[in-house]
């Protein structure tokens, strides 16, 4: 069990809802995760129509806890608009901000971001920052009230996997008491078992699963790595050496000569 909030969570893995083949594909990922919190954007999956109602059906009939993200707002009071109506509409205190300031990595516009993230905690929200691995940033952050943090490993949907180890690190050693969920830029399992590894608390998960030949496999694939990088972090990586070192010592053991006297 882990705490995100006020809420006691087992999965370590949080998963999103966008860009899957079908609703069945999508509604089978998600059960082949073992998620229990799935992120669903209010701006790209429109309650007011009959798509977006069927949509929303859907992930309710999931019984997965519903993330509010603020996908696609380019400015503080965007997407503090779209907070205040996801609260609204899903009867939820939470939500995962975005403000996103360059087209081409979507790289959060850390200035706007902070900016809202003071407004929503202040409005009484529990607010779940994406943002990069900026130690500056997370501090200023943390100091508005946020009480997770959830930073980039690369930009998002390009399955890069952590381009900066050493900040993802720095971060952790940092703030050891603020829940860490990296999120964007995770293609692999083997990069969700890394940051694990780390010490982060939990990862978001969507383009590489929803993405993959087979969504439903690949969900019990990241499930199954995302276990794992938490089990080596919590038993102990050994330390990394420049030189060999023999699994088995040679003092003490006993020399046979090829040729035994007769």
């Amino acid at each position: 069990m882990w705490q995100l909030g006020d809420h006691s969570l087992t999965s370590r893995l949080l998963i999103g809802s966008a860009q899957y083949p079908s609703p069945t594909t999508m509604v089978e990922a998600l059960r082949a995760s073992q998620a229990e919190v799935v992120t669903v954007s209010l701006r790209r999956q429109q309650p007011d129509t009959d798509a977006g109602r069927r949509f929303w059906d859907l992930i309710r009939d999931t019984g997965l806890r519903v993330l509010p993200n603020t996908a696609g707002c380019r400015t503080a009071k965007e997407a503090i608009t779209i907070a205040r109506m996801a609260r609204e509409l899903f009867e939820t205190n939470w939500i995962k901000l975005e403000v996103i300031g360059d087209d081409y990595t979507l790289q959060p516009d850390t200035l706007e971001l902070c900016q809202a993230a003071a407004t929503l905690v202040e409005d009484g929200f529990e607010v779940l920052p994406y943002t990069t691995e900026d130690l500056v940033v997370a501090r200023k952050l943390v100091d508005a009230g946020c009480r997770v943090l959830m930073p980039w490993a690369a930009p998002i949907g390009s399955g890069q996997g952590p381009l900066n180890p050493y900040a993802l690190r720095t971060l952790r050693d940092r703030f050891p008491d603020i829940p860490l969920i990296c999120d964007a830029g995770l293609g692999r399992p083997s990069h969700a078992a890394m940051v694990m590894e780390m010490g982060f608390d939990a990862v978001l998960i969507n383009s590489a699963v929803a993405l993959a030949d087979d969504p439903v496999v690949m969900a019990q694939a990241f499930a199954a790595a995302v276990n794992a990088g938490r089990y080596a972090f919590e038993a102990g990586l050994m330390t990394t050496r420049e030189m060999a070192v023999p699994s088995t010592p040679v003092l003490g053991t006993p020399f046979w000569h090829a040729n035994p006297v007769t």
